[in-house]
């Protein structure tokens, strides 16, 4: 497999609808499904949830 077909690069669009994104990867083998992590929002100055947008 290639580097990209395991580990895709994902955005991670914030649930506060600030419209702020984090960039990173996962591994699509261990997490077949959406990722969603808590991080920090800048923009709403709060830590908020993080969806995988497609």
């Amino acid at each position: 497999m290639a580097r990209n077909d395991l580990r895709p690069v994902t955005k991670l669009r914030s649930t506060a609808g600030t419209g702020y994104t984090y960039v990173t990867r996962k591994n699509r083998r261990n997490q077949p499904d959406r990722l969603e992590l808590r991080k920090y929002d800048p923009v709403a100055r709060r830590h908020v949830a993080f969806r995988e947008e497609r």
